[in-house]
């Protein structure tokens, strides 16, 4: 790899690359022969720019959150020339960056990214869409879309587990209907989450063990939200274990594509972005996208 885009997000959480642009792209410039930084103003920016330049480039490097991620993964993968992805975290959750152990130190991450160390990790598509970390409907978009930006800013990743707690009492049903050839439901949920990687919220969620190597998805279906199966979440975690299939009230199961249907229609939040609604063909691409990763990788990566 010789030449490096870097996309940064300024705005991104408490604003904490702003004042580290000159110092990432001197750092850069010392591993690489061609450096070119660029900052978005607004949504859509980046995938502008990955749409200019991906074709001339080794490497982009995503310097934000999980929207900022979220949005140039989305222009990355369609692409037939797919330069390779590396990630400085500058958000509140930072999810994907977690998974493929980058410091959540921006400074201590670039020195992670100078090593070169490339792996090819899954991705999953849904409609025209594309996700890293997860594809949920029912209580989960729920929580995204009640979430309070100056209160996701001032508490961080605690923010999500405080709209949790809020809307897992709600208990709104939906009539769902999964077909895969692993697992067909046609009944009632209160949430289903499709999980491609390990983190959610900043915390190790709902499949510990993820592996974003493996050509497959996670899947976890809730029937009813009641305190007791929000407990059994909390606790899962606590013990670094999967959900246990033995609670009549969760289904759990792993493939590689499901088709999704609900009445009424859900929103679905994907990596914490709201942006179509049920039906849904989800997809694994697997191996899709080239990362760079850190020493501090999870899973067999």
């Amino acid at each position: 790899m010789k030449t490096v885009a870097v996309i940064i997000n300024p705005n991104a959480g408490n604003q904490k690359l702003k004042n580290e642009i000159n110092t990432i792209e001197a750092r850069l410039k010392d591993v690489f022969e061609e450096v070119t930084v660029y900052t978005t103003e607004k949504e859509g920016d980046g995938k502008k720019i990955v749409e200019k330049i991906s074709s001339k480039v080794d490497l982009v490097i995503g310097g934000g959150g999980d929207g900022t991620i979220f949005e140039l993964v989305n222009a990355l993968s369609p692409l037939d020339h797919r330069p390779a992805f590396a990630v400085l975290p500058g958000g509140t959750c930072n999810d994907f960056s977690r998974t493929i152990g980058m410091n959540q130190n921006p400074l201590v991450a670039l020195e992670q990214i100078v090593q070169k160390q490339v792996k090819s990790v899954d991705i999953g598509k849904y409609n025209d869409c594309y996700f890293l970390n997860f594809w949920g409907i029912g209580l989960i978009s729920k929580v995204a879309e009640e979430m309070d930006g100056d209160n996701k800013k001032l508490l961080g990743k605690m923010s999500y587990y405080i709209n949790t707690s809020k809307v897992v009492f709600q208990n709104e049903t939906f009539q769902l209907k999964v077909t895969s050839e692993e697992m067909n439901y046609d009944g009632e949920a209160v949430m289903m989450v499709v999980g491609n990687g390990a983190f959610l919220g900043g915390m190790k969620s709902f499949f510990p063990h993820a592996d974003i190597q493996d050509g497959k998805f996670d899947v976890l279906i809730i029937k009813l939200a009641k305190l007791q199966h929000f407990w059994t979440w909390l606790e899962t975690q606590m013990q670094n274990d999967y959900p246990d299939n033995r609670n009549d009230e969760v289904i759990y199961f792993r493939t590689s594509k499901l088709h999704v249907d609900s009445s009424p229609k859900q929103n679905i939040d994907s990596d914490g972005e709201v942006l179509a609604q049920t039906p849904s063909e989800i997809t694994v691409l697997p191996k899709h996208l080239k990362v760079v990763i850190g020493d501090e990788a999870f899973g067999t990566l």
